[in-house]
């Protein structure tokens, strides 16, 4: 117990930065995150304030969360790597609830750490300004996601049933010998098939061009792989969308006018949020 006492007190700290926000009721709101666990189950997360914003840090073990240590851990413990990913988003969404109001956050990316107060001080003096700006562009607006996948299948018979050259090639079917059809409905299948794909990025951009009306900004992210969305169907879009508040439930319903219009097809839409802005910051 002692030898573990020494090692702990031996233990080099530094500060970990989840985000950054205004310093407005500092005083009532210190005692609320000092509540929070951080990423670090020993410790609590707490505001370093400068001027008038603020970090949200807590204190980690160099040890374990210096920059190579979470290298190493990112390519032999992945499960490690997902659940402080987690408790960094989880430390963040306490933090903007903790005011109640329209809060802005600067969001910080996972496994920013300083090594001292002086180092953390140094980079909040540095990007004061631009900390500033952020929070004009941010206040009073969400990140919404959403996420589109396709049915391929489903809008290929669709396809096969509004295609004038593919009914006119599936009408000779009627007319020819049961043994004689599997090569002409290969070629039907195969056209339907072209036809579907290329029509897809026809389909994003009416679908993108009724959501920006509603959105201050829009930002195309990677399609994701189905190893990581553990879906069947693939990704077909995936994109953040910064929202006024007074606008998300307007947003959210043209969200639900293009699910009952298009899904029939094979577009599955999924929106997710509001999320802290890390695509806009």
């Amino acid at each position: 117990m002692l030898e573990k006492q020494q090692k702990m007190s031996n233990e080099v700290k530094g500060f970990y930065l989840y985000g950054v926000c205004s310093a407005l009721k500092l005083e009532r709101s210190r005692e609320d995150i000092e509540m929070i666990e951080g990423i670090d189950s020993a410790e609590k997360a707490f505001f370093a304030p400068y001027k008038d914003i603020r970090a949200v840090v807590s204190e980690v073990s160099l040890e374990e969360f210096g920059s190579e240590e979470i290298e190493r851990k990112a390519k032999e413990d992945l499960q490690w790597i997902k659940d402080k990913a987690s408790r960094h988003d989880e430390v963040i969404k306490a933090a903007i609830k903790i005011d109640g109001d329209s809060l802005a956050i600067i969001p910080m990316k996972f496994g920013t750490i300083f090594k001292t107060k002086k180092n953390l001080a140094d980079s909040l003096e540095k990007n004061y300004l631009r900390f500033k700006e952020l929070f004009e562009t941010l206040k009073g607006r969400e990140e919404w996601s959403m996420k589109i996948y396709l049915k391929l299948r489903l809008l290929e018979n669709g396809i096969k049933k509004t295609s004038v050259v593919i009914k006119e090639k599936s009408k000779e079917l009627c007319s020819m010998p049961a043994g004689r059809t599997y090569f002409l409905e290969k070629e039907i299948d195969e056209m339907a098939a072209a036809e579907a794909k290329k029509s897809v990025s026809g389909y994003i951009s009416v679908f993108l061009e009724k959501i920006k009306l509603l959105a201050e900004e829009a930002k195309e992210n990677k399609i994701l792989e189905k190893e990581i969305t553990q879906k069947s169907e693939p990704m077909i879009f995936n994109g953040a969308f910064l929202v006024k508040k007074e606008k998300v439930d307007e947003f959210q319903k043209e969200i639900q006018k293009l699910r009952a219009e298009y899904e029939k097809i094979g577009f599955v839409f999924e929106l997710s949020g509001p999320w802290p802005p890390y695509n806009f910051v």
